[in-house]
């Protein structure tokens, strides 16, 4: 077990407090990207971020972002090291990043039951309802509309504004969504 001093865990706090520059309405700690602080002595720190996935364009922008609020608190020198392992996953997603990502109009990804592989499923675009299977036993839920929470949506497009983000339209009220994809 690791054990984090009071230190590192505001320093932590702080760090997760930068906002995802993609997702503005996030910050790092909703989005569990931040997975550590370790302090070097007093004045010293390394920042363990993991990107959502392998060649985010936006990992440079957090990293300075980190690096400047860190800075702003009296930190003299900070490291931010890219961390891939364990993989960020959108089960990382805390669960007020999720109410905040349905609140700004954006279906959050869909919670799984268990953790591990994601297996991707090319089959139907609508939902109308249904229980898409994900695995052998791991059914999801249908993905619903952010706006007025019918799950009678379609896909229209696999990818949106930002690779993790599938274009989406809601078959009740006609509105186009994003829909943060799982990973």
């Amino acid at each position: 077990m690791v054990t984090v001093t009071p230190l590192e865990a505001e320093l932590l706090d702080i760090a997760g407090s930068v906002p995802d520059p993609e997702l503005p309405v996030l910050t790092l700690h909703e989005l569990g990207v931040v997975r550590a602080v370790h302090a070097r002595g007093t004045d010293a720190v390394e920042v363990e971020l993991t990107p959502t996935y392998t060649g985010c364009p936006a990992i440079e922008a957090m990293s300075l972002d980190i690096e400047r609020v860190l800075r702003d608190h009296g930190v003299r020198e900070v490291t931010v090291r890219t961390v891939l392992a364990p993989a960020w996953s959108t089960d990382d997603i805390t669960d007020e990043g999720r109410r905040k990502l349905r609140e700004f109009g954006i279906a959050p990804p869909r919670v799984r039951e268990t953790s591990g592989p994601v297996l991707v499923d090319l089959g139907p675009t609508r939902g109308h309802g249904s229980r898409p299977v994900v695995g052998p036993e791991e059914p999801l839920e249908a993905i619903s509309c952010p706006h007025c929470g019918s799950a009678d949506t379609e896909l229209l497009s696999r990818f949106s504004s930002t690779a993790c983000k599938a274009l989406r339209r809601c078959l009740a009220c006609r509105e186009p969504f994003d829909h943060f994809k799982e990973l």
